[in-house]
Formats: structure tokens, sequence, C-alpha cells
């Protein structure tokens, strides 16, 4: 099962960067998004392969058009959030307040049921699985927020699965898909999306796409935009993980569309036999 996924967001959504943090800042940047993700379309519509995109609110609120393109398409939405905030560091309230509204703006415009969620950075910890507690009580049935390695952003390295599987909190479950990862010398690592795509040899990711079960994608629409201006502020690590590799990323993503087919999650949720995979008890 290999899924599709974007995460819908403009080209200066770059979290822990302070002149981006605040929704009051995000006026003053010209937004790439239309064509970035008419690239994206287009190579999805070139092989006819259907995708997943999470969409932030905010966005959705901005560019409307963009959304209905999307399921013109014959894509799935789900979303990413209102206001792109780690959701580490949102409180109970504020994170239900966030997920709230942009589940009612996407279902507005899309007069279609949001059922699947994306935390921005993939900011679900030890400290905040409370979040899926929320999103069941918000109407989310399927979750791809779980990264299980380490990451700038916190990940949850502990977690043991990286296959489809169920998570249960007082006892509300949620079907969860969680990254995918490969060991090496001891050590998981993760290649399906973000800059870690942009950053492996096409050989690498061929290889890698072409003989694991289970791959769960996670790409941007700046992932493909290498005409982007750079932000200022960031620190060397920072500019590097956002900016590497952009000038091939879309060449790499038609390879491996050519060369493997891709299911969006809604239909991946329909492959799974849930009454076998593993569950899991959070706190």
């Amino acid at each position: 099962m290999k899924v599709l996924t974007f995460d819908i967001e403009d080209w200066f959504h770059i979290l822990d960067n302070p002149s981006t943090k605040e929704i009051d800042q995000w006026k003053k940047f010209e937004s790439r998004l239309s064509l970035s993700v008419d690239r994206i379309l287009n190579a999805l519509e070139d092989r006819d392969q259907k995708a997943t995109f999470f969409i932030l609110g905010w966005v959705a609120e901005q560019h409307p058009e963009v959304v209905h393109r999307i399921i013109d398409s014959g894509h799935e939405i789900g979303t990413h959030s209102y206001g792109h905030q780690l959701a580490y560091n949102q409180s109970r309230q504020e994170f239900g307040e966030d997920l709230g509204k942009s589940i009612a703006i996407l279902e507005n415009i899309s007069g279609e049921k949001v059922k699947a969620y994306r935390a921005p950075g993939f900011s679900i910890v030890k400290n905040n699985t409370w979040a899926f507690e929320i999103l069941v009580e918000n109407g989310i049935e399927v979750d791809s927020s779980i990264f299980p390695a380490n990451r700038s952003h916190g990940g949850l390295p502990d977690f043991e699965s990286s296959e489809p599987c169920i998570g249960s909190v007082f006892n509300k479950e949620l079907k969860l898909f969680p990254i995918n990862s490969k060991s090496f010398l001891g050590r998981s690592f993760i290649y399906s999306g973000g800059g870690y795509f942009r950053l492996f040899p096409e050989k690498f990711l061929r290889y890698c796409f072409s003989h694991d079960d289970y791959i769960m994608t996670y790409f941007h629409p700046r992932d493909f935009d290498p005409e982007q201006p750079v932000l200022e502020g960031l620190n060397f690590l920072r500019r590097f993980k956002s900016y590497v590799g952009l000038n091939g990323a879309l060449a790499k993503l038609e390879l491996i569309l050519d060369e493997n087919e891709f299911v969006s999650l809604d239909k991946a949720v329909d492959t799974v036999d849930w009454t076998s995979v593993k569950k899991y008890q959070f706190k």
C-alpha cells in the first residue's frame, strides 16, 4: 500500500521561524500556492493518480478556488489545522478551536465531510496524545500525524509501528497511518516526503519506493517550486532543510509516480483489515 498525500500550505509556512509564526505576518508575503498546486495536479492527472490533500483552513479561506480545483480533480481533502501552529504548543482548548475552525471552513467550501487530519510538523508527541481524543470528538476518523522517528518538531521515536494501526484514547478509537520509516545501523530514518525526499538521490528513492510494502508520503507545494524566495532569519540548518533539492524534486516525483501505483488515504482505509492491526492505548 502506497499512499499519496500533500500538505497544502504556502511557501512561507515554515515552522519555528519568528518572521512567519503568526497569522498576521502572512499578509505581507505574496502567495505562490496556485501555481505550485497546479504543478502537482497536472502531474497526477497525466498519470491518473489520486491523492489526499491536507489543507490548511487559512489557505482554504484565502484561496477557496484551489480547494475546488483539488476536489474537481477527484482528490480527497483533509485538514492540516487552521493556523499551522505546532500542536504541542497549544492547550486543549486552542487545539480544539483551531481544528473545529479548519473543518468548518473546508466543509463549507467542499460540501463534503472532512474525515482526515495531519498535524503541522507532525507535532504529536508523548505529552499531547490527548489531541487524538479531540480529533475523534470533532468527527475525524483517520490521522496521519505520527512520525516514528526523531525530528526537530518532536515526533514519536518510540512508536512501534510504521504501518496502519488503531489508536485508543479514553475508549475512543482512531485509524492511524504513521509515516513509514527504514532502519539503518539501529536508527530509523524517513525518505517519503519533505526535505528527506528532496535530499536523497533518485536511485535510492526509486529502490525504496519499489521495495517497501507500506509507504505514507507527505509532499508540499513548496517542495516543487525552485523559484520561491528564500525567507530571511533562518539558521544554516533550517535554510538547508527548507531549500535543498528544489530544482530536481518535481522530476523525482514524476518518476516515482511513473514507476509506482498510489492510492488516496480514503481508498487506503478501505483496503486495511482493521480487525487484525495493532492497537495502541494512549494516555
